[in-house]
């Protein structure tokens, strides 16, 4: 089934669960520290590819955002992924990731915005307030983990960015190097990667612009440097590894859609009443907490973060899906 744009686009626990001790401390040291000035940003500069995997990145945690759920194990979060530019294989990206080289990096912001402007990593990470906030993660196969992300609202970018009239949806294009990535040699997709959403969903507080996870600057198997995090949608919409943004008229076509359009829509909802042509998507794997032959958790309509529901007011999200 080929997705139909709405109006708005008409322009085409178990103790495996719990965050381990030391990475928990030396966040809560790191919060401390900062509270009293001891931690200086330079501190965060000019990081070697090897240092920059381990460099502690302190961040307020957001209160607003701290849902019931136990943190998924780091060693789970780091070493369970999907990143396709490393491999098809979950164990992949963990393994094959440590030849990204995450510094120097540049993000480019551009289209339709009266002022279009190119960021370096540092810049990027002085731009705003970081904060902590934990966050469920629904893959589309239905797996899912809560990671406690560092970063701050998209928003913040897009306000420097002054997006003109025109731009009505957010292009984003990852990082696409062979001599960097193994996995670029599969014809499994288009190259780059390529992620949308609609520019209020972009825009919408939720909508992580994501440099950091526990504590820790973002690992390169997580998407290091910067990536988003969209809490509402299947996993695949928060794409990693980001080197630009761009704002368009029209809806970006991206790179799941492009290669499976009856399988990943555009919009990629978290629906439990929705069902992939392969799977159902009513219940979900807890990674850390159930097993395959264990009890599943039933999905949640958005993942649970039901203040979103206004977005889509008066859409059929089992046609838009």
């Amino acid at each position: 089934m080929l997705i139909k744009r709405p109006p708005y686009g008409i322009d085409p626990p178990s103790s495996s669960e719990i965050t381990p001790r030391e990475v928990y401390e030396g966040r809560r040291i790191f919060l401390r520290q900062a509270a009293i000035g001891a931690v200086a940003t330079s501190g965060l500069l000019n990081l070697s590819p090897a240092s920059a995997a381990a460099q502690k990145l302190p961040a307020k945690p957001n209160p607003a955002y701290l849902p019931a759920d136990k943190p998924t194990a780091y060693k789970d979060a780091t070493g369970y992924n999907n990143f396709y530019e490393f491999g098809t294989d979950k164990s992949d990206p963990a393994r094959h990731a440590a030849s990204l080289i995450t510094r120097p990096w540049t993000l480019s912001i551009e289209g339709e915005v009266k002022k279009p402007f190119i960021l370096d990593i540092d810049a990027l990470l002085k731009l705003a307030p970081l904060e902590e906030r934990l966050y469920r993660l629904r893959c589309v196969e239905g797996w899912s983990m809560a990671i406690p992300w560092i970063g701050y609202p998209l928003s913040e970018l897009i306000k420097k960015a002054e997006p003109t009239g025109n731009a009505r949806f957010v292009e984003f294009t990852s990082l696409a190097d062979r001599k960097q990535m193994p996995g670029l040699g599969s014809s499994v997709l288009d190259w780059p990667y390529v992620e949308g959403l609609r520019l209020d969903e972009a825009n919408h507080p939720l909508t992580l612009l994501t440099l950091g996870m526990y504590g820790e600057v973002l690992p390169n198997q997580n998407g290091a440097p910067v990536r988003i995090v969209v809490p509402w949608k299947y996993g695949f919409k928060s794409a990693k590894s980001i080197v630009r943004i761009r704002f368009t008229r029209n809806q970006p076509r991206t790179a799941w859609n492009l290669s499976a359009p009856r399988e990943y829509g555009f919009y990629s909802n978290v629906n439990p009443e929705v069902d992939h042509p392969r799977w159902s998507q009513a219940t979900e794997r807890r990674i850390g907490e159930d097993s395959f032959f264990s009890r599943k958790r039933k999905t949640l309509m958005f993942n649970g973060y039901g203040e979103v529901a206004s977005l889509y007011a008066g859409m059929n999200l089992k046609r838009f899906y």
